[in-house]
Formats: C-alpha cells, sequence, structure tokens
C-alpha cells in the first residue's frame, strides 16, 4: 500500500493548488452524436452483405503514400529526440530488481486490464467492434497515425476517427498493446482531442508502459493543463527516459504534495545541470512556488520566447498565466482546442478555442450552446460578445418562429458563405422549427445548420417545402437535402444535377456528383456519365483509394475511418479532389456508416459555400 500512500500524498498537494482534473477527462467520453443519430429508420433501405472476410489473410505492408507532418505542426514538450527508441532499449533491470518492482503494484490480478483490447468505448456506448480494423497489420496502422497530418479537414470525418480511436478494438498483430494506445492517444491529440487522449493513456496499468507511451502521456497531461498528472508515472518514466520534462517532475511533484525542501533542491540541481532554461525553466520554477509552503514568486515574460511547446502551453495554462495570442501563431489550431476545456481558465478567455473545438468536432452542438451560456453568466462582456450571446439566446426562446430565424441570421453573418460556427451553434434551434414558407438562402441555412450535429430526420421533413421555395439559396437547399436526408426525399436526377452544377459552380457541382454517387443514389452508369462530362473519375487510380474501397470491401469500419482521414487531411475544402470524396463516402456507405457518409458530404457542400 506504499504506493496508494504516495499518491495520495501528492493528490493532497494537487487539490490544494486547486488544478483540478478536468470532469469530462474523467468520465465517457462526450457523444457528439444526436439522439437517433444513425438509429435505424422506420423503413429502411436493406443494406448489402458485407463479403466474408478471408480466413488467414496475408500481411499487410503499408502503400497508403503519407507525407511527414511540415515542422513546427505538432507541439512538442521540450526535447522529444529520445520518445521514438524502440520499447526493449529501456533501462535492463535484474530479474530481483523486476520482481520487487512488480510487488510495488498493488491491483489484484482481477483489476489488471489485458492489453488485448484497449479503449473506453463498446458498441453498447456506441463505439465500433472489436474487430473494427480486422486483420490489418499493426505497424501499418500506427504508420497511417503517425503521419497523418491532423486536424482533419473534415469535422464529420474528425468525429467518426475520434470514434474509432476510442473504440475497444483487438489489438493488431505486431505491435505492443500499450504503443498502440500511444499511437492512437497521439493522433487525437494532433486532432484537438486532449481529454480523448486522457481517457487511452489511463486505459493502461502503469507497470505497462512502454518508453512510447511515457512520451505520450507528458503530451496528454500537459494538453489538459494538469502537470499533476505526471507525478504518479514519473518514477517509472525516470528509469525509461531522459526526457527534460520528466527530469523536472523530480520538482514539481514534492512542491505538489508540500515537500517544499527536496522540490527546491531538485530545481536548483535542475538549473546546475542546465536541465531546462530561459522561459522553460521559470515556468517550473512557478509551478514549484504554488505548492504548499512556497516562498518563490516568479513573473513570465514571454519576450524573446520563439514558440508554443507543450510544456509551456501546459504549464501556463494551468497556472492560468495568459499566452500571447501570437504564440498560438507557432502552433496548429490544435492546441486551442485544447485550450477550450482548460478547467483553470475564464469562458472568455477560452472563446478562442471553443470556437475552434467546435469547427474541428472537438466540441458537439451542445457543447457549444453550453459554453456561450457560461459566457453569458460572466457579465461585464464586451457588446459584440454579448449580442452574441443574446441572439443565441434568441435563436432559442424567441416568441416567434420568424423571430427565431432573424436571431440565427445575427450568428450565421452570411456574407455569401455562412458562418460555419454559427451554424454549429444554431444546430438544434434549427431542428426545433416546424417547416414553414421560409427565405430561399434562410430555409439552405437551416438544413445546413441541422446537418452540422447530425439532425438528419429534422432536415428530411423541411423536404415538403421544397416546391415553395425559390430563388438565391434554392439549389443549396435542395442539394443539402439531396445528400443529407436519411433516405431519397427530393429529385436527384440526371437533369436535376445538371441544372445545380450551372447555377452553383463546377466545384460545388462536381462534390455534389461525387457524394450521391458514393450513398448509391445515382445509377453506376449515371454517376460515371457524370463525373466524366465534369471532369472527374470515379476510378480508384490511387493507392489510397485501393486501399480504402479493399478495407471497405473487407468490412474493417474503424480502417475505413482511419483511410478517410487520410484523404481528407489539409485545411481547404477547395482542394480536396471530388473523387476523394466519392471514395470516402462510398467507403464509409459500403461499412454501414451512411449517416457519418451523408453527414460528410452535406458538409462539403456547406464549406464550400
Amino acid at each position: 500500500m506504499s504506493r496508494l500512500r504516495g499518491n495520495a500524498k501528492w493528490a493532497l498537494g494537487s487539490f490544494a493548488l486547486a488544478l483540478a482534473l478536468p470532469v469530462v477527462a474523467q468520465q465517457a467520453p462526450e457523444s457528439l452524436l444526436p439522439p437517433g443519430f444513425g438509429d435505424p429508420a422506420p423503413a429502411p433501405t436493406p443494406t448489402p452483405a458485407q463479403p466474408a472476410r478471408p480466413a488467414s489473410p496475408a500481411p499487410v505492408v503499408p502503400t497508403v503514400p503519407v507525407t511527414p507532418s511540415p515542422s513546427g505542426e505538432i507541439v512538442q514538450p521540450l526535447d522529444l529526440s529520445v520518445a521514438n527508441a524502440v520499447d526493449n532499449a529501456a533501462e535492463a533491470m535484474s530479474a530481483d530488481e523486476l520482481a520487487a518492482e512488480k510487488a510495488k503494484y498493488d491491483l489484484p490480478q482481477s483489476a489488471r486490464r489485458s492489453l488485448d483490447r484497449i479503449g473506453p468505448l463498446t458498441p453498447a456506448t456506441r463505439g465500433m467492434e472489436p474487430d473494427a480494423f480486422g486483420a490489418e497489420y499493426g505497424p501499418y496502422l500506427a504508420t497511417l497515425m503517425k503521419q497523418t497530418h491532423a486536424p482533419i479537414l473534415s469535422r464529420w470525418a474528425s468525429i467518426l476517427l475520434r470514434r474509432a480511436l476510442l473504440s475497444a478494438t483487438n489489438t493488431p498483430r505486431g505491435i505492443n498493446g500499450a504503443n498502440w494506445a500511444a499511437e492512437r492517444a497521439w493522433l487525437l491529440l494532433r486532432m484537438g482531442e486532449a481529454d480523448s487522449a486522457r481517457l487511452l493513456v489511463q486505459s493502461v496499468d502503469p507497470d505497462k508502459y512502454t518508453p512510447r507511451l511515457y512520451a505520450i502521456a507528458m503530451q496528454t497531461y500537459l494538453a489538459t493543463a494538469d502537470p499533476a498528472g505526471l507525478c504518479p508515472l514519473s518514477a517509472g518514466a525516470l528509469r525509461t527516459s531522459k526526457e527534460p520534462g520528466w527530469d523536472m517532475t523530480r520538482a514539481i511533484c514534492p512542491a505538489l504534495s508540500g515537500d517544499q525542501g527536496s522540490a527546491s533542491a531538485a530545481l536548483n540541481q535542475a538549473q546546475r545541470k542546465g536541465v531546462v532554461r530561459g522561459i522553460d525553466y521559470r515556468l517550473a520554477e512557478k509551478m514549484v512556488g504554488a505548492g504548499f509552503n512556497a516562498r518563490r514568486s516568479v513573473k513570465i515574460e514571454w519576450d524573446g520566447v520563439d514558440g508554443l511547446t507543450a510544456w509551456r502551453y501546459g504549464l501556463a495554462t494551468a497556472l492560468n498565466v495568459p499566452i500571447p495570442d501570437d504564440m498560438f501563431g507557432s502552433v496548429g489550431p490544435h492546441v486551442r482546442a485544447w485550450e477550450a476545456r482548460a478547467p483553470a481558465l475564464t469562458a472568455v478567455r477560452r472563446l478562442p478555442g471553443s470556437e475552434v473545438a467546435a469547427r474541428l468536432g472537438v466540441f458537439s452542438s451542445e457543447a457549444l450552446v453550453n459554453f456561450y451560456a457560461e459566457l453569458g453568466s460572466e457579465g461585464d462582456l464586451a457588446s459584440d460578445l454579448a449580442d452574441r450571446v443574446d441572439a443565441l439566446r434568441n435563436a432559442y426562446s424567441g416568441p416567434t418562429a420568424d423571430a427565431r430565424i432573424q436571431a440565427m441570421q445575427t450568428l450565421w453573418r452570411d456574407n455569401g458563405a455562412p458562418d460555419y460556427v454559427g451554424l454549429i451553434a444554431t444546430a438544434r434551434a434549427a431542428a426545433a422549427l416546424p417547416v414553414s414558407q421560409a427565405d430561399a438562402r434562410d430555409a439552405a441555412n437551416l438544413v445546413a445548420a441541422m446537418l452540422t450535429a447530425g439532425y438528419d430526420r429534422n432536415a428530411a421533413r423541411w423536404a415538403q417545402a421544397i416546391g415553395q421555395i425559390d430563388g438565391d439559396g434554392a439549389q443549396d437547399f435542395w442539394a443539402l437535402l439531396a445528400v443529407g436526408a436519411p433516405s431519397t426525399v427530393v429529385d436527384s436526377g440526371s437533369s436535376r444535377i445538371s441544372s445545380y452544377v450551372g447555377e452553383a459552380g463546377p466545384e460545388k457541382g462536381r462534390m455534389l456528383i461525387a457524394a450521391l454517387a458514393g450513398l448509391s443514389r445515382l445509377s453506376a452508369n449515371d454517376a460515371a456519365v457524370l463525373a466524366q462530362d465534369n471532369g472527374f473519375t470515379l476510378a480508384a487510380n490511387s493507392r489510397w483509394a485501393r486501399a480504402i474501397d479493399a478495407a471497405s470491401q473487407r468490412g474493417e469500419k474503424a480502417t475505413v475511418a482511419l483511410l478517410a482521414a487520410v484523404g481528407m487531411q489539409g485545411r481547404d475544402w477547395h482542394r480536396l479532389p471530388p473523387g476523394h470524396l466519392y471514395h470516402v463516402v462510398a467507403a464509409l456507405h459500403r461499412v454501414g456508416l451512411d449517416p457519418e457518409a451523408r453527414m460528410i458530404a452535406a458538409e462539403a457542400l456547406t464549406r464550400l459555400s
């Protein structure tokens, strides 16, 4: 029980410091889907039977061309150069030392968790099946995850990938289970999903950690602004890693448990050795100074700091030290999404991160609305923020449908292209409106808003107004219903599609054709002809297209979700080839993920506006 007593000691210090663990990270992951999303419709179309899987598949080798992430895209804590060392390079221990170390582990055998299946989501909690990655080779999947540029272009592709990565799937052959959890957590971090990554690293028992998982665990606890979370792992990590961050836990963890003597001695030793310097040392010193009986007062200056790292972000955010906005320009948008859930920050401080989190798929529509409600309760808001909060309140509780739509217009800020965050925030308000004769552009935005959050059946009700809506926006209204409704509710024949291409333009026209073809809402012949006439092909003419098609034929939902993300890397929807959208939508449709396929298709049309 000595370890439990030691853990209690630093935990009390952490509590006194008010570095509260994010509540969401201790619970099951939030579902980003509305009630009923993806449930069978009253009269569903029969799903084609899945091809049988081969009994003994040959080893799969990586065939998808992927490029390393650009420099600076991923936030690193100090120096992670040793994090990728192979796991068997850990410090050797004698048999007696190993037995003694294992004896410290207090969990009974029945409470230990297997590395054969890791993840908090099960089919009963909207997770995927244990065999969702099929018989794929573990190092192949890990390579795809490591080299996928994140965040993902599509909000809905990111939501689906999050679900796949958090599912309790069988550990693939050829990879250690702890390393498999590490690669999934590392991709989730780069997607902005810090709390989800935390759930994965906490799903592995500490005595089974590998050097790779220790490295990703540090990233994760810093991303969730919880340096105290590093303390239970510190002793094991220091035996296998020389990362400066772990060395600094020799000072931080005693400080959090009230042992200022040991903390100060370790901090002074780190300074003499030059373990960390500059702002990295000052942040660690301030963290030590925030513990029990501390008498250190440290001022943090960002002048001359060359960029933001996970170490700087995690400690500064935990200490509620403001990070200059220009620092966020040195990292990807995923770091802003981490900031959205930082428990030490006010709602005003979290506003930029919360809107980024909604756009990336980290926040659901409900979470975004709840955030704005919290923002409104803080008082003394700038006039533009107060107006936005008031508009959202009126969008949900206005006295008439017209009053609600008028409030939504303020949030959409439609200048030719509706604000996507505004659409997400008004999704449920739009779904609650009765079908009425509305302005064509408003009707299109209402349907688009509903589909950002998966209210597809509510959106489909608006098909009854298709003949009453005309003018600017009518074509987009029709197209969103054509791809987003659970079943065919509008005419989507070739002549209607050609008319849409003529009015909406070739770019959106090609995406519509690709989406309808992928959803099997066009015959194979009509789809091929329309694609050819509009300058693209539906053929699988790349290794990526062949890989995702093959995975869908084998019925591997999680592999398809991962490859869909690979095919939707980037930040500009205008650079996504229509052929990629077709293969993503078709593969998802084929493996039974038709709701997600439809939402990705609708998102493409919305975000190209």
